[in-house]
């Protein structure tokens, strides 16, 4: 069975050599970095040679710059324009830096001062071409604009420089969890905007895509993600899913082919993104590559990589904008990679798929009131870049030790298959709920027409449990079962199983009772609030979370968890599956670099990225590690990427995979890089957080790297 994508005509037939496409975009520019990812396009690629394969190993630190502020991970992608770098702090202040010294120009601190944080991804810039220049920036509630020469809110936009990130959804979510971790895209006068919302039990806003007027912060137009009756695609949720489902949301960014006006985006999961009872059908548009108006928000055309979603299975980036040439004639297309390591290559007008796209059967999931979806898509098997599901074959071989703890793992956790949801007998999953393509998405080198797109593929292991008790419990037993069925699913049990989560486990030693009921009254960063707990529930999680002891009793038939209205089962977490020593339980590699020729569809090659330091010094060769952030590849020849867990920089040879050079990092890389030139030198930049999955060690740099003068 083939997946084809649901179209309506959109009739334009130019084709774009790679000189008239840059041309066509006001964002790119041969010597800057002006957008996130580098252009409209999110091709993360630049023309700049001076940096090549010859002379990269003399690359030495030119700069670095500390924020002063740890918390979260830097995540932010910087972007440089005349001379200034614009980049975030793990507190979420925006900075501007001279690009050349690192020298401070201005500091904003939305948080006047007060305590603030979360995980940002970077901003956007906009100018008349008249003097009004401004940086659109996301923090807490809120989106501000900023003079982008003085750093100050401006006054006209919204209230006093700043827009509530709940503005305009046509639906109340004032006591929801909505921010935006990713900068939006700017199209003219627009600012188009995802956001970052709830998805797991408790009740989460929708993830609707807006447009915003850059001067004046009023919405301009609105796609519903969760489409309302009369709308297209209503039909493939249940009737009242609209009122009661979440998420479906645009959390990772956009790109724009900026010759037609189409704006690209891949969408998250519905909520509740491990069970939909509530969501029964294929769920438009939540997992779909979408491709929008931009001028006006109309749907011209969707894809879904994954229907009915019940693993987590974000499309975690946007699609980047590429071409291949096809029996003498070049196409336009998009590549949109996902989480489960798949790539799918679209027509970027139609949406029509370039490459074969099978719907193949998948495992059913046994959970009350659940009806999953019957088959998946799959592209062919050379676009599938990661481990595709957990067999007794995928069982390390890392040492005779580790193998046999693996076995008896296997004992009470089974093996299965890709797409298998989660029940109440724990399973192996590969690749994980943020494995494959993660947020820093993948670059296009438009000299040869190949995707480089880094994957991770390490194993977890997940279950589901009823969201109410069969018996009589204690007050800490309710607070322990309301944390599995809701805190756990990034707070994980003993460790966190979202990166940008801490544990829990000493948070007694760490917070007050009062600092904590706060956190679940109002949310902070990533984590919503929870307000909807009953006092009953706050109690209980405070009582577990301190270990005050087994005293108050309960009987479940007087319970009304805020979690189990609708919902009767819940997942435990994304639980890691690793040896006695802490490394993966999966074969190697853990990790992997890829660069896939688009015109032969074939994979060109694949190599390790990164290495456990601790494997490293036993004479084990790179064993790949779990990565966040996204590769730049540029004319020089070379690719650059952090992300992985060694916290080194590095540089590749694009056409062999090669490693060229790296740096020892004081802090991981967990970002994607930018690329630049000022007064004829070029730089290289990355934002060193760390504070990574595997516990690296929180920082506040940013490292800029230039040959010697």
């Amino acid at each position: 069975m083939k997946s084809t994508p649901t179209i309506i005509p959109f009739s334009i037939c130019i084709i774009l050599t790679a000189a008239a496409a840059s041309a066509a975009d006001p964002k790119a520019s041969l010597t800057e970095w002006q957008t996130y990812n580098g252009d409209y396009g999110g091709t993360h690629y630049s023309a700049l040679d001076q940096i090549n394969r010859s002379n990269v190993k003399q690359l030495k630190v030119a700069w670095t710059w500390h924020t002063g502020d740890q918390g979260n991970q830097i995540e932010c992608n910087p972007i440089i324009v005349d001379g200034v770098m614009y980049v975030t702090t793990p507190r979420l202040h925006v900075a501007a830096l001279n690009a050349a010294t690192g020298e401070v120009i201005w500091r904003f601190d939305p948080w006047q001062g007060g305590r603030g944080g979360g995980i940002n991804r970077g901003v956007a810039y906009w100018t008349d071409g008249k003097g009004d220049q401004r940086i659109f920036h996301s923090a807490g509630n809120y989106l501000y604009a900023l003079d982008a020469k003085a750093g100050k809110p401006i006054p006209t936009f919204g209230d006093n420089g700043r827009i509530s990130h709940r503005d305009g959804f046509d639906t109340d979510v004032f006591y929801l969890s909505v921010g935006n971790n990713t900068p939006g895209i700017v199209w003219k006068d627009l600012l188009i905007l995802g956001s970052t919302t709830g998805e797991g039990p408790q009740p989460c806003a929708p993830g609707h895509i807006r447009a915003f007027d850059v001067r004046t912060g009023k919405r301009k137009w609105i796609f519903h993600t969760i489409p309302q009756p009369g709308e297209f695609g209503y039909k493939t949720w249940l009737p009242d899913s609209w009122k009661k489902v979440g998420s479906a949301n645009v959390w990772n960014g956009f790109t724009l082919d900026a010759e037609r006006g189409i704006v690209f985006m891949g969408t998250g999961s519905a909520a509740y993104d491990s069970w939909g009872g509530n969501r029964i059908g294929q769920d438009w548009f939540a997992n779909c590559t979408l491709a929008l108006d931009a001028n006006t928000g109309k749907r011209l055309w969707h894809f879904q990589a994954v229907h009915h979603d019940l693993q987590d299975y974000d499309l975690s980036t946007p699609p980047v904008l590429a071409r291949l040439e096809r029996d003498g004639k070049i196409i336009d297309c998009v590549v949109q990679p996902t989480k489960m390591g798949h790539l799918f290559v679209l027509d970027r007008v139609t949406g029509e798929p370039l490459f074969p796209i099978e719907e193949l059967p998948v495992p059913q999931s046994d959970m009350p009131g659940e009806q999953s979806w019957p088959t998946q898509p799959f592209p062919p098997k050379e676009f599938r870049l990661a481990k595709q599901g957990f067999t007794t074959n995928d069982v390390t071989d890392l040492n005779p030790a580790a193998h046999e703890f693996a076995l008896n793992e296997l004992k009470r956790i089974r093996p299965a298959p890709i797409f298998t949801a989660s029940g109440f007998v724990p399973h192996g999953v590969l690749p994980q709920f943020n494995g494959g393509c993660e947020w820093g998405g993948a670059a296009f080198d438009p000299e040869d027409n190949t995707v480089i797109v880094n994957v991770s593929d390490e194993a977890e292991w997940t279950s589901m449990i009823p969201t109410k008790p069969t018996e009589r419990l204690s007050l800490n037993e309710l607070g322990k079962h309301t944390y599995q069925g809701v805190c756990s699913f990034c707070h994980g049990t003993s460790s966190p199983l979202n990166p940008a989560s801490p544990s829990l486990k000493d948070v007694s030693k760490r917070l007050t009772k009062e600092q904590v009921l706060t956190l679940m009254q109002t949310g902070r960063g990533q984590m919503p609030s929870f307000a909807a707990f009953s006092e009953l529930e706050k109690r209980a999680v405070i009582s577990f979370l301190f270990d005050e002891g087994y005293g108050e009793m309960i009987e479940v038939k007087d319970l009304n968890l805020s979690f189990a209205n609708d919902i009767p089962v819940v997942m435990t977490g994304h639980h890691d599956w690793r040896d006695p020593e802490g490394f993966p339980l999966n074969k190697r590699p853990w990790g992997t670099l890829n660069a896939v020729d688009l015109d032969k569809g074939k994979v060109k090659w694949s190599v390790p990225l990164g290495t456990y330091p601790k494997l490293e010094a036993r004479g084990e060769p790179p064993t790949g590690t779990f990565n966040l952030g996204g590769p730049v590849v540029t004319k020089g020849g070379l690719v650059f990427i952090g992300a992985a867990m060694d916290e080194r920089f590095h540089a590749y040879d694009k056409d062999t995979g090669k490693l060229l050079w790296e740096y020892q990092m004081e802090f991981g890389g967990y970002a994607t890089p930018a690329t630049y030139e000022v007064d004829g030198r070029q730089y290289v930049v990355i934002a060193a957080g760390g504070g990574g999955k595997t516990f690296t060690k929180p920082g506040d740099m940013y490292y800029c790297f230039a040959l010697p003068k």
